[in-house]
This record gives structure tokens, C-alpha cells and sequence, in this order.
């Protein structure tokens, strides 16, 4: 039965497989080490007058950097796979290995499956990266907002998603007076708890005993049908631990909420009337840029067979070109999305479906 075992295996992981897939990791293991190092010289050099005036020591951009590396290589996974594949398929066709296996039975189609089984591995890779750059993105933020770091005391017809995920929206805040009018609160319901909404004329930071909300009205809402409400004369809000100063910089940004807490930010704005559509955008992107990883593996393998010639210079001007593109393509995209041009989350997908519909084409032409 052994045997029988170890034979089937064989068949489904062959000797070139493995061949392959090594070409393809260790290409994909210097550019995914290397590309985060180059953004962050860039960063550095283009920031480093602010980091200055802001007196931030080196321990803390360091830090601030490490803290960087989870968003960093969410966006950098997709032309890191771009280049292993480029260059991995560019030398097998340059040493006529695609022709000595097309010669012996194997399609091309075949020999690249383990590059293509590779770039899944990526595209789940990024989809880990994408839920854990938020909370690394809201440290390193608040880390380099500096010593020195200036904010007005007034802030108007906000909204605000606390860390326990309560959502709210304020009309006015009010730092110096350390005050907030007209205030509602929001925390979505569960099986195990149901939805509150607190809306409050007022609220007073205490520094021992956190935010007061006066008169308002608190509702408990167990189900869809079904809403209990009492009125207060003032209320003590647990969950809002930021100090006024705290919530006048607190304009989270998307890249600080994971795809759950910037779901439920989304259908708070909306039941309010704001336009979320650059945030659905964003959202989206958080699936379509990890599965950019697959995509551009089916578009690079065809390509790459055309560089025989070219050498590496060839790998490096498709990499970079196609990289480019993307960045352009998801900007634009980015763009359509926010104006309304097009629903916004098949704004978020058109890149890939245009890169998607390429590959197609090229792999149809290539010889099997």
C-alpha cells in the first residue's frame, strides 16, 4: 500500500515540478526581501525633513518602519510574483527546458502549474497582510505624529469607529472646552447582545471618568422589530477612551480599519447620507490586491517565453512596465470608483479583469 502511495505521489509531484517551483521561490524570496527595503529608503529620504521637525528619535522611525512591513508587503507580494515568474520562465525558455519538456509530453500549461500554485500561495499571503497592516498602520501613525505635531481645537460633522467597534458621529468637538455636541453612538447587535444607539445633545471629558453624555436617549435594539428606549439626563460612554486631542486626530483611514470594522464604517456613513463610494474602493481592494498575485502570474508566464533573447534586461523592463501599469490602472480605477462613473466595486476589479483578459489572449497564442 506504501509503495502504491509513494507512486501516486509521484505522478501528481514530479522531479520538474519541484525544479520549477524552486526556481520560482528563490527568485520570489530575494525580490519579496528586497522590494519592502527599497520602499522604505525611499520613505525615508522623502520624509526625512518631517521626521526631523517632528523630533522623532531613530528608535521610533525604526520602529515606525517595522510596524510598516505588514502594509509594505501587502502591496509589493503582486510584482514579487510578477518577477519570479518573468524571470523564472525567462530562463527556462532561454535554456530550452519549456522545449526539452514540451518534447517529452509536458504542456505548458503543466510546467507552469507549479508557478501558478506558487502565486495562490502569494494571494493568501496577501489576504493575511491585508487584516494585519490595519493595526500596525494605526501604531505606526500615531508614532510618527511627533512631539511637535499641531492640531486646531475645533473639529466639525465627523465620524469616528473606536477600537471596540462602536461607530459615531459627531457634529462638533470642541478641544479646549473639551466638548462635543450632538453625538450619536452605534454598536451593530449580535446573538448574544443586542444593537445600541445613544444619541446626546452633549458630551464632557473628565479626565477620571472619560466622556459624559447629557441628554439623550439610549435604545436597545434586540431584534429588527423591536426597539426599547429610555431617556437620560447624562451617561457615562466606556467605550470612547480617546481624550478630545486624541479624537481630533482620530481620522482613521482605511488602510487602518480591516475589511470587517471599514464594512461596518461604510454602513454607518451611508445610513447618515455620506458618500462612501472611495471607501467601498478601498475595501474591495483589500480582496482584488492579493488575487492581483495569481492574475499576474497567468499574464507574466506567456510573456516571459518571448525573452530568449532579451535576457535579464528584457525581465526587468516587463516587470517594471507591467508593475507601472498596475499602480496606474489602480489609481485610475481608484478614481472612477470615487466619482461614481462606474459602481465602485467593479471599479476596484477592472485592473485585474483587463490584466485577466491579456493573459487569456497570450496564453491562447502560446505553443502547448
Amino acid at each position: 500500500m506504501s509503495a502504491v502511495k509513494r507512486t501516486g505521489r509521484r505522478r501528481f509531484i514530479t522531479p520538474l515540478d519541484r525544479y520549477v517551483a524552486s526556481e520560482f521561490l528563490t527568485i520570489f524570496g530575494v525580490t519579496v526581501l528586497g522590494m519592502p527595503v527599497l520602499v522604505f529608503v525611499v520613505d525615508l529620504v522623502e520624509n526625512l525633513k518631517k521626521y526631523t521637525e517632528r523630533k522623532l528619535s531613530l528608535p521610533t522611525v525604526a520602529l515606525s518602519y517595522w510596524y510598516y512591513i505588514p502594509d509594505t508587503m501587502f502591496m509589493v507580494l503582486p510584482a514579487a510574483v510578477l518577477f519570479a515568474t518573468v524571470f523564472s520562465i525567462g530562463n527556462f525558455t532561454r535554456y530550452a527546458e519549456i522545449t526539452a519538456a514540451k518534447a517529452s509530453g509536458i504542456s505548458f500549461y503543466r510546467f507552469i502549474a507549479p508557478i501558478l500554485l506558487m502565486a495562490s500561495g502569494a494571494m493568501l499571503m496577501g489576504l493575511l497582510f491585508s487584516e494585519l497592516a490595519p493595526p500596525s498602520n494605526a501604531k505606526r501613525i500615531k508614532l510618527l505624529e511627533g512631539s511637535t505635531a499641531t492640531h486646531e481645537n475645533t473639529r466639525y460633522n465627523f465620524a469616528f469607529a473606536s477600537e471596540g467597534g462602536r461607530v459615531y458621529r459627531i457634529y462638533s468637538l470642541d478641544v479646549e472646552k473639551k466638548t462635543v455636541e450632538n453625538i450619536e453612538a452605534e454598536e451593530r447587535g449580535s446573538k448574544k447582545r443586542p444593537g445600541l444607539l445613544i444619541a446626546a445633545k452633549s458630551g464632557l471629558w473628565h479626565a477620571d471618568r472619560g466622556w459624559i453624555l447629557s441628554s439623550g436617549v439610549l435604545h436597545f435594539i434586540p431584534n429588527d422589530s423591536l426597539d426599547l428606549a429610555f431617556s437620560f439626563d447624562s451617561i457615562a460612554d466606556r467605550h470612547l477612551l480617546e481624550t478630545p486631542l486624541e479624537l481630533r486626530a482620530s481620522e482613521r483611514e482605511p488602510s487602518e480599519m480591516d475589511f470587517r470594522e471599514l464594512t461596518h464604517f461604510i454602513q454607518t456613513l451611508e445610513r447618515s447620507g455620506a458618500d462612501v463610494n472611495s471607501l467601498k474602493v478601498e475595501r474591495m481592494l483589500k480582496i482584488a490586491v492579493p488575487v492581483t498575485c495569481l492574475i499576474i502570474a497567468l499574464f507574466g508566464a506567456p510573456l516571459a517565453t518571448s525573452s530568449q533573447r532579451g535576457g535579464a534586461a528584457f525581465g526587468v523592463a516587463i516587470s517594471l512596465a507591467t508593475t507601472v501599469s498596475m499602480l496606474v490602472l489602480i489609481q485610475l480605477t481608484k478614481a472612477i470608483g470615487a466619482k461614481g462613473i462606474m459602481p465602485p466595486e467593479p471599479a476596484a476589479w477592472m485592473p485585474n479583469a483587463i490584466v485577466g483578459v491579456v493573459a487569456l489572449v497570450l496564453l491562447a497564442r502560446v505553443r502547448t
